[in-house]
């Protein structure tokens, strides 16, 4: 997998700041006069800083943007980035900084003088998200990003505190790979075979196949891939770090692998974006590893449906109907609404299995969320307002857009088939609710649930203030906070 950059944590001396010869970058504050380490690269530097900050460009940079001088007079570095972060930067702002670094982090590394800024840590965690490169298929455009030093006035301190970042980085990498692979790479047995490695970090996972799956009744899902060469997975992941038999937190992911429509085929036009229908089990495969990496004091169990969704001779019609493994029976009216036909056998087997204290399911789900609200914020729905505060609230804290989503009866009355207890899609309108609306009807009324629809946010078509244009990994960083807040002691 893509590894985080290599990031150390120490005290540069003089000698060693004016002797770098990589990209040099200094943060400053907006206000108040500026630290010793800045006024000595100022003095190295022949007044080029004060200058730089007298000037309009300056001025008109806001907190954790950044300003490039290209070769430095009496200094060795490439560049001298002056980055600009008010002492007192919320961490939205600290990790923008370090992003701003992290973006143009090339083979020569780099060396940030943080000195005693409080928001060091968070200023690695941008550095490290925003320098990802997913380059495993180019043959000739692969640039080593080189070593960073994050020089600050209490290097173990700070190393400390980042120490669970650098944990969550991984995972949001983890999760990011996997989104970027292409389909003919990661197939359902590759999917499950990256998450049983995971075993060596201490997770327990298990991987159900076909045979065990129609044993179990899940015919939802098991029918979604039918027309696949790839065969049918579900794979379990638990990490057990709480209290010994407590009830778990458990995630759901939708892991179609690529997303043809099936037989009510997809527009060719942007199809090869389908490899990203498996980003909600991208997302909890990411979180999994996190807690693991960083050993958290819960327990969280991970459930992720693979499949592929393809035409084929044997694959599922329109007008098909299948029983789920709740015993629900559903009118098939559209193959191309084939996620909440995974999710919804997943969610009650979780349930059935785990007893969960809350479910949380992630999903690419809608092109309607993507119409309701962009490519900015992920729609929640929730049968529970302290589960759905909650999960906001760490959105918030990780500074990932998220917006609560209406449900209800009128949404529901949509998805009433004339020949089964219920259809798998109810139109255009409101598209995004009456999916949630379905999914609602695989939870047992006792178990707070909430419906995250990532559709916007997984790839969105442009880079982001922490991605580079790709995979974000949104979600893993939110909820490893809203675990952390809320299920650990």
């Amino acid at each position: 997998m893509t590894t985080p950059a290599d990031i150390r944590f120490a005290t540069a001396t003089p000698e060693e700041i004016a002797a770098f010869t990589g990209r040099l970058a200094l943060i400053l504050p907006p206000e108040g006069a500026i630290g010793p380490e800045a006024r000595r690269v100022d003095r190295l530097a022949r007044g080029a800083v004060g200058r730089a900050m007298a000037g309009k460009a300056w001025g008109k940079l806001k907190p954790g943007e950044a300003l490039d001088l290209a070769f430095p007079a009496g200094l060795a570095a490439e560049a001298l980035q002056l980055v600009k972060l008010p002492r007192k930067a919320g961490v939205t702002e600290a990790r923008r900084a370090g992003a701003a670094i992290g973006k143009s982090l090339g083979e020569s590394g780099a060396m940030v003088l943080a000195g005693a800024h409080p928001q060091a840590a968070d200023i690695s965690f941008g550095l490290a998200l925003r320098a990802y490169d997913f380059d495993a298929y180019r043959s000739g455009d692969r640039t080593a990003r080189g070593a960073v030093t994050l020089s600050v006035t209490r290097p173990e301190a700070v190393a400390a505190t980042a120490r669970p970042l650098m944990a969550l980085a991984e995972g949001v990498f983890f999760t990011r790979d996997l989104v970027n692979e292409p389909a003919n790479v990661l197939t359902t047995t590759d999917f499950a075979a990256r998450l049983a490695a995971m075993q060596e970090l201490g997770l327990e996972v298990e991987i159900l196949e076909e045979e065990e799956l129609a044993k179990l009744g899940m015919r939802a899902l098991l029918g979604v891939g039918q027309g696949s060469e790839s065969p049918s997975k579900v794979v379990v992941m638990q990490w057990n770090g709480g209290i010994a038999g407590e009830a778990p937190l458990a995630l759901v992911g939708k892991g179609v692998v690529f997303d043809t429509g099936g037989i009510s085929i997809k527009p060719a036009a942007g199809m090869e974006e389908m490899t990203m229908d498996m980003g909600g089990a991208g997302v909890v495969a990411g979180v999994m590893r996190t807690l693991a990496l960083r050993r958290a004091t819960a327990n969280v169990v991970g459930l992720v449906g693979l499949v592929e969704n393809m035409p084929d001779g044997r694959a599922q019609r329109p007008g098909d109907i299948v029983r789920s493994m709740k015993g629900d029976t559903i009118e098939v009216i559209n193959t191309d609404a084939e996620g909440r036909l995974v999710l919804a056998d997943v969610l009650w087997y979780a349930q059935d299995r785990f007893k969960p204290a809350g479910m949380i399911d992630l999903a690419t789900l809608t092109g309607a969320i993507i119409i309701a609200l962009g490519h900015d914020n992920a729609g929640v729905f929730a049968n529970d307002d302290a589960l759905a505060n909650a999960v906001l609230a760490a959105a918030a804290a990780e500074g990932e857009g998220a917006w609560r989503m209406p449900m209800g009866d009128p949404y529901d009355k949509l998805i009433k088939s004339r020949l089964a207890d219920m259809k798998n899609t109810g139109g255009r309108p409101g598209g995004s609710i009456t999916a949630a609306q379905f999914l609602r009807r695989f939870v047992r009324d006792e178990t707070p649930w909430c419906h995250i629809d990532i559709a916007g946010v997984a790839l969105p078509p442009s880079e982001t203030a922490l991605a580079p244009k790709g995979a974000t990994g949104w979600g893993v960083m939110t909820l490893d906070r809203m675990i952390r807040d809320r299920f650990e002691g």
